[in-house]
């Protein structure tokens, strides 16, 4: 199994940096904000943003102070797009915490998004770092389209892989790409290599989420409950090909189970049969393998680095990884 302290080895020393740097990043003069931000602090994940960013900063050139800034512009707006949407989704935990909202409510969650949002810019805008700037807003506004565009085509719920790859692009892969051309473009990298690196982290993210959609059928606990998408009326990959298998009545039956009945944990077991019988995850196996294959080729242009084995060692731990 890769392991991750490994893989952030020809960085360590800048990552270690990174979080005080952030830290001081989210502070403020009010004492309930600093309390809520030191708790979204102490609760961080496995760092792998950052991890794209330095990484991608190392192989384009060599990490600089506006890495440290490209970085921290990173998480900070999407911690604020994260704390926005827990209060949409009314969702009251995120990683085994609560989320900002269960603790203090909605109104405050959303005023705590808004904040970090703002830290963001002004953090970009006092140093100069407009481009940066520009790639991180242009993800935000991606990732809102692509949740939007979800939104809309899941009251048909009968939607083609088309729009399922420009769903996920715009919502989840369009945020390591971010990651990916900040570190080049903070680098100094000409425009060809920034958007080589986008590219680059874009097939990773698409990558990355039909993980996360297999995950909703498998057996490996996840510390995500199984079927939670199916509950949610979120369309996968897995199902989206075996709905496109189905005959006109199978199809009709499923569809109404997870539009009516998704809340019924055994209409949901019968839903994820379906998905598994009909090679539903050895397709969405297949395609996620030839999206990091797409991610590795585009890598292999690169000189060799070691910052370029812990990016392809990073790529294999999002498609390996078991939560």
């Amino acid at each position: 199994m890769l392991n991750l302290e490994e893989i952030k080895k020809p960085i360590a020393a800048e990552l270690e940096t990174f979080e005080a740097k952030f830290k001081a990043s989210m502070q403020s003069s009010v004492p309930l904000l600093d309390r809520i931000t030191h708790y979204i602090v102490k609760r961080k994940g496995k760092q792998i943003r950052p991890m794209f960013v330095f990484l991608s900063a190392s192989l384009c050139g060599g990490i600089t102070e506006a890495t440290y800034r490209g970085a921290a512009l990173v998480e900070l707006l999407h911690t604020a797009t994260l704390v926005h949407d827990d209060v949409v989704d009314n969702s009251y935990e995120r990683r085994g915490f609560f989320s900002v909202n269960a603790l203090w409510k909605n109104k405050i969650a959303v005023l705590v998004g808004d904040f970090l949002l703002s830290k963001g810019l002004l953090l970009s805008i006092n140093n100069g770092d407009f481009g940066l700037l520009k790639i991180v807003s242009d993800a935000v506004k991606q990732m809102s389209e692509g949740e939007l565009l979800q939104i809309e085509k899941a009251r048909r719920l009968d939607i083609d892989e088309a729009v399922y790859y420009e769903v996920i692009r715009q919502k989840t892969a369009s945020l390591i790409a971010s990651c990916c051309s900040c570190g080049a473009a903070s680098a100094g990298a000409d425009a060809e290599i920034v958007e080589k690196m986008r590219l680059f982290g874009e097939k990773v993210g698409i990558a990355f989420q039909i993980k996360d959609d297999l995950f909703d059928f498998g057996t490996d606990d996840v510390g995500k409950p199984l079927g939670i998408d199916i509950k949610e009326k979120k369309i996968t990959l897995p199902l989206i090909y075996a709905l496109n298998k189905a005959g006109s009545s199978e199809k009709r039956r499923i569809i109404n189970l997870v539009k009516n009945h998704n809340e019924e944990s055994d209409k949901v077991s019968e839903v994820i049969d379906f998905v598994r019988n009909s090679g539903g995850l050895d397709y969405a196996r297949s395609r996620m393998d030839a999206y990091q294959q797409e991610a590795f080729t585009i890598l292999n242009d690169l000189p060799e680095h070691e910052s370029r084995d812990s990016l392809q060692q990073l790529v294999r731990f999002t498609t390996e990884r078991k939560k």
